[in-house]
């Protein structure tokens, strides 16, 4: 087949005359690529645009260190065309599906064909939106499941530890029963007067308000104290793991009176076992209180999800920010780490406001983890930080009239000037290719004007981002935007 009827059957150059299509014949370029073979990378300048002319061409994204496959082009089709037309850097990788022929064509000879050609520049125009708004959709996709895999991620951190605190909590407070057991039938053996029953509820009493709070001492006093203890316990004839009951005892904060009271009280015999009674009785309680705040936490994390996601609830809510916020942080907990410090400076007569409660926490989401990826970036060394880096982000919020406003601030290496008005734009991010898709702020502005009538604005410099985001107290007070002042809205 001739490069005019391979040309003719594509459907962007079908309308040409003959003569713009013997032109372009003449400026194509034939070449091939074998199967697996990249044909142009993710983030590289695109100066030439391709035609099909057989064999199928795999278009993929890296997203979140994940490779999404975008579609599959064959015979016939324009590739590459984008980044010729919009004059931007490539957005997708392709390679071959398996062995393939191309026709190259560069950005100067298309150019002066979509000059010359109204029909072919209108039919490019319908192939660059269409594409582009598929892509647009399946980034879009993509980047809700990344962020879902983030939310499992931070989920099953927080779970893990509280969960396996009462798994480990469980296994010990049956050990522990089974030995009370023990120790309570050698009681009842052994037999205690009235005045040593009506002491052991006294000392039971005091083992449960100490459970409550174990006392404060610096590791050198405990560990003395510990000592004299040990040697009590084997000066009264308890001296089977005398130093593991020390610590007990230590923990008790037993004073030198009630320890001779003790040995007053019971004989020899009876005092190893009431000290063995006392030691499980406290045991006990530090298991139940382990199991309690395990159940606790997990009970708040569940709380807290189902309040993220607004489960059961109404797509427009009354939305308690500053409850939003919390509960992303808590979300996120895992990837704000030991190095980031957050601060919360809320304005306390905040009201609610009518929202789309569970969109807005994904734009809290979004900024959130994007700060944190800033500051990451700093302790990475991928810009040129200090000695030291103490990351900080934070979180501020007031009213404004109508608006309730939210700030959202951190000291990473801030937005260079001559790209941050295009930072809301689709496809377009400052981090490094495969770990952004540059949809997440895109998302953010659709959530934030489209979906909940706000406004957002964002203002940087080294050491200084801020995102603020306008939200209308009521949907009816979203018809109109905020003043915008001296900052501007991006």
């Amino acid at each position: 087949m001739t490069t005019v009827e391979v040309l003719r059957k594509v459907p962007l150059f079908s309308d040409l005359a003959d003569e713009e299509l013997d032109k372009l014949c003449l400026v194509v370029e034939s070449s091939a690529l074998k199967a697996g073979e990249v044909l142009f990378e993710e983030g590289s300048i695109g100066d030439t645009a391709y035609i099909i002319q057989s064999g199928d061409l795999e278009v993929v994204k890296i997203s979140q260190n994940r490779e999404v496959l975008l579609t599959v082009r064959g015979a016939g089709d324009v590739i590459g065309e984008i980044a010729l037309v919009a004059d931007t850097p490539r957005t997708a990788t392709v390679r071959a599906r398996n062995d393939a022929t191309l026709l190259a064509i560069s950005r100067e000879q298309l150019r002066n064909l979509l000059h010359i050609s109204p029909s072919l520049a209108a039919a490019m125009f319908d192939i660059v939106l269409s594409r582009w708004q598929a892509t647009q959709h399946q980034l879009r996709h993509s980047e809700k499941m990344a962020q879902l895999g983030t939310l499992t991620a931070g989920i099953a951190h927080e779970l893990n530890n509280p969960a396996a605190a009462v798994h480990r909590g469980a296994d010990q407070l049956e050990k522990t029963m089974v030995e009370q057991a023990r120790v309570f039938m050698r009681l009842v053996r052994e037999g205690l007067t009235v005045e040593q029953q009506e002491k052991l509820n006294f000392y039971i009493a005091h083992v449960r308000e100490q459970a409550r709070d174990m006392p404060e001492m610096d590791p050198l006093a405990r560990a003395d104290r510990e000592d004299a203890l040990a040697m009590w316990l084997e000066d009264n004839d308890v001296s089977e793991s005398a130093w593991e009951l020390a610590t007990t005892m230590a923990n008790l904060n037993l004073t030198s009176e009630q320890l001779a009271d003790l040995a007053a009280t019971y004989e020899p015999a009876k005092l190893d076992t009431v000290i063995r009674w006392l030691n499980g009785n406290y045991t006990l309680l530090n298991l139940l209180t382990e199991l309690q705040e395990g159940a606790r936490r997990i009970s708040e994390i569940v709380k807290a999800l189902k309040s993220y996601t607004y489960l059961d609830q109404a797509p427009v809510v009354d939305y308690d920010v500053h409850r939003g916020l919390d509960d992303t942080l808590l979300i996120l907990r895992h990837k704000l780490k030991a190095d980031i410090t957050v601060r919360r400076e809320y304005d306390p007569s905040l009201p609610t406001i009518e929202a789309h409660g569970s969109e807005l926490n994904q734009v809290w989401t979004n900024l959130i983890d994007n700060a944190a990826d800033a500051i990451h970036r700093v302790d990475k060394g991928e810009t040129d930080p200090a000695e030291t880096h103490q990351g900080t982000i934070t979180l501020r919020t007031r009213q404004d009239g109508r608006w309730v406003v939210v700030e959202i601030e951190d000291n990473g290496p801030g937005i260079p000037p001559e790209v941050t008005p295009r930072i809301f734009e689709p496809f377009f991010t400052t981090k490094p290719i495969g770990q952004g898709t540059g949809m997440g702020l895109e998302i953010t502005w659709n959530i934030v004007v489209n979906r909940n009538k706000g406004d957002i604005r964002v203002r940087s410099q080294p050491g200084q981002t801020v995102f603020e985001v306008w939200l209308p107290k009521t949907q009816e007070d979203g018809l109109g935007q905020p003043e915008a002042g001296d900052e501007p809205a991006v």
